[in-house]
């Protein structure tokens, strides 16, 4: 059978998702748990390779699993081998799924949220939960230049440099920009997105935001398809993948 798995988890003190050789990942975290309770090694897939230090709110695996049990008695079994391995990953949901469902390559759609904590003081609650910019940001200019990022656009300038994607051509649906109290929270959605592509959208909007770049310039930095000409790479403790269409 196979079953599609809804995932929360902290990426703080690990390497992101995928399986890595010199430290802990969250796909090694579920392997480790699926082998317990199965007695063999498969793969578990997933909708986003998040990079070291990105969060999840709604990630979706996949797993074949052969066993009689009940979904929501996966869903337990799997949290408590995860508490024991004191695993920064809960499963929320398991729901029984066709054998042509993929995790990845099913998806129509992926959702992530970028925090900014924008006050003088720094917040111990939310330590690599947000990223802290202690320096006043206008919001509204952030807006204007967040607009001439929507629709389709070759995104090279704000590509990583590792990116094995074969286009830089993306169709970005949705960046909205809002303040609630002392958070900026950026809400982006999109088909599938380049390698650091949202955290290289959110670092150039926050010069934006700063006053070091105007709003215009923004579509300036698009049209250069120069990476070189976009900010820096926003802190990865504010992302959080989201959300996954299917």
């Amino acid at each position: 059978m196979r079953y599609k798995l809804t995932l929360e988890y902290d990426g703080t003190n690990t390497l992101g998702w995928q399986r890595q050789l010199d430290g802990p990942s969250i796909q090694e975290y579920m392997e480790k748990v699926l082998e317990i309770l199965s007695g063999t090694h498969s793969e578990v897939a997933a909708a986003g390779r998040t990079d070291a230090g990105v969060h999840a709110i709604a990630q979706v695996a996949h797993i074949d699993f052969d066993t009689n049990m009940e979904t929501w008695k996966i869903r337990e079994a799997f949290n408590a081998n995860l508490r024991l391995l004191e695993a920064p990953v809960s499963v929320l949901d398991v729901e029984a799924v066709s054998d042509d469902f993929h995790a990845r390559f099913s998806a129509r759609g992926r959702g992530y949220i970028y925090k900014i904590l924008n006050r003088r003081s720094p917040s111990v609650l939310q330590a690599n939960r947000v990223w802290w910019v202690p320096v006043e940001l206008d919001i509204e200019a952030m807006r204007k230049g967040a607009e001439y990022l929507l629709g389709n656009h070759d995104f090279s300038s704000f590509r990583a440099a590792a990116c094995q994607a074969k286009s830089p051509i993306k169709t970005l649906d949705k960046l909205d920009i809002e303040k609630i109290g002392d958070e900026i929270i950026f809400t982006v959605e999109a088909k599938s997105f380049l390698h650091h592509q949202v955290r290289n959208m959110v670092g150039t909007l926050k010069m934006v935001g700063d006053g070091k770049l105007k709003p215009d310039d923004i579509k300036t930095i698009l049209e250069a398809k120069d990476r070189s000409k976009a900010g820096a790479t926003a802190p990865a403790c504010g992302l959080y993948l989201n959300k996954v269409v299917y």
